[in-house]
């Protein structure tokens, strides 16, 4: 019975069609991340949209404080549902909601109380903006237990790899974060109505998701139950989260925030809308592992080897995606932020485009190994990777920007993702027999992608960059046709079995 609920909840199809959803949910944003951030960097101005991309970071950093109890219940119902155990998941449910908000209302005062000490001690934030600043800060913090909440909910539906309602909320939740911003423009260009119109919009989605959970899992309806012996296992399993929870996004953000306090907020706009824009082709691992966490942790206990198909196929489609997109972007870097922001932000951003795109594709396919060691159980080895990286990237994040300002914590922030991502692979190495030689062969694959990367960032003229690009395109396209797709994967690209 246990092992035909995984099969069922890991089936190809379902896979492919949760794929999908994901990637149309998390892909929205890129569309109209495309459209309104120059006129947000026009109508706020520079100051103000970088002042605005903090409050973005403070957003997705808020969900820190769920200390990784969302992440260890998508794990565990998923585990639950394998087992054909469905009778203990609206208590384990209820269990993590209520933990939940109560972290969240800590998390809530924290932020406020730190707010004041953010604005006026640590970041550059000219005098006429620190009032408004600090009002948004606030504003924030007091969303900080629907933005928890809000996670927990979504991963219950993720456990039950309802996907299709997970990504009917994510598209228009993902459009009004940055698109409600513009509705403001008109009236005014003071960032607390702006926050406004965020934190109404996140209070919205909460009461959709838990509205979502009651129709997938009708068993919520019945009562709130606190289940005790459920607590043991989630604060084991979210306690490490929480520490991935802390330092992983702190060593994604910390590099504008150090901008902000050594050069300027008018750096931090340079540096941060290339980072917003390259950062959004995370959506495409992320739609991957998004449905590929409970898949593996449905797999892992009961069907390994198809836990290790699975982990091989999401590694291959995410490089055969991400490769010939990043090669493209590096190679017309200055020409699209010229065409898209001007001369003045093609001028000082290109060279922080290209690295920082290199570190995109690197730690995209990083997230395999990092989904994988979380779904078989064991998040206190990438916790403890990170706590590792810390301060060593912190140290270097800070050299380099006072060697090389901005393109040095481009350059600190992607080297720090070619050092993860060699870690997590060796870690997941450790789940799947065999994987040696096939680890060997990522590497390999890696230092040719490197050379290709480094060449492009060299090439001067259209001329040149149309040569260079139709060369490096054919070519992969030949070898990813011969060499990489199993004879399997050409025959279904061909529609044929």
């Amino acid at each position: 019975m246990a092992a035909n609920n995984a099969s069922s909840l890991t089936t190809g199809r379902l896979l492919v069609r949760n794929t999908v959803w994901n990637l149309i949910g998390n892909g929205a944003p890129l569309f109209v991340a495309f459209f309104c951030l120059p006129i947000l960097v026009r109508g706020l101005g520079k100051e103000r949209f970088g002042v605005l991309t903090l409050v973005w970071a403070l957003v997705g950093y808020a969900g820190l404080f769920d200390f990784g109890l969302g992440r260890a219940l998508t794990q565990l119902v998923a585990k639950k549902l394998g087992a054909g155990e469905e009778q203990e998941v609206a208590s384990l449910a209820w269990t993590s909601l209520l933990m939940m908000l109560l972290l969240g209302l800590v998390g809530a005062a924290f932020l406020v109380l730190l707010s004041p000490w953010l604005v006026h001690r640590i970041l550059s934030v000219p005098v006429g903006l620190q009032r408004e600043t600090l009002q948004s800060f606030y504003l924030l913090g007091i969303t900080v237990p629907v933005v928890i909440i809000t996670t927990g909910l979504r991963g219950l539906l993720e456990a039950h790899q309802r996907f299709d309602l997970v990504n009917m909320l994510r598209v228009p939740m993902g459009v009004i974060t940055l698109a409600s911003p513009l509705l403001v423009l008109p009236f005014s260009r003071n960032l607390f109505p702006v926050v406004g119109v965020l934190a109404a919009g996140r209070l919205i989605a909460c009461v959709a998701h838990l509205l979502l959970c009651f129709e997938v899992a009708p068993e919520l309806r019945e009562r709130i139950k606190w289940r005790r012996t459920a607590a043991g296992p989630l604060l084991r399993f979210g306690g490490w989260m929480t520490v991935t929870n802390v330092v992983g996004p702190l060593m994604v953000t910390l590099d504008r925030f150090v901008i902000g306090a050594l050069v300027s907020m008018t750096a931090v706009a340079y540096y941060a809308t290339p980072y917003e824009a390259v950062t959004k082709l995370l959506v495409i691992p992320g739609a991957f592992l998004g449905v590929m966490f409970p898949a593996f942790s449905t797999t892992f206990a009961q069907d390994r080897s198809r836990a290790l198909l699975l982990y091989k196929r999401s590694v291959k489609y995410i490089f055969l995606i991400l490769f010939p997109i990043v090669v493209l972007i590096v190679v017309l870097s200055r020409d699209g932020l010229n065409l898209w922001l001007g001369a003045e932000f093609a001028h000082n951003s290109a060279r922080v485009l290209r690295w920082l795109a290199v570190g995109v594709f690197i730690n995209s396919l990083a997230q395999v190994p990092f989904a994988m060691v979380q779904g078989a159980g064991r998040p206190d080895w990438t916790a403890k990777l990170h706590i590792i990286e810390l301060p060593v990237y912190l140290g270097f994040l800070w050299l380099m920007i006072h060697w090389w300002g901005i393109e040095g914590a481009a350059i600190a922030w992607t080297l720090r993702m070619a050092v993860d991502a060699g870690f997590l692979f060796v870690l997941a190495s450790r789940f799947l027999p065999g994987r040696v030689l096939g680890d060997l062969r990522c590497l390999l694959i890696l230092v040719i992608s490197g050379g290709v990367f480094a060449t492009a960032a060299l090439i001067q003229g259209s001329l040149a960059k149309g040569i260079f690009l139709s060369v490096t395109i054919a070519s992969f396209a030949f070898l990813t046709w011969f060499l990489i797709l199993t004879p399997e994967e050409r025959a279904l690209t061909q529609g044929s079995r």
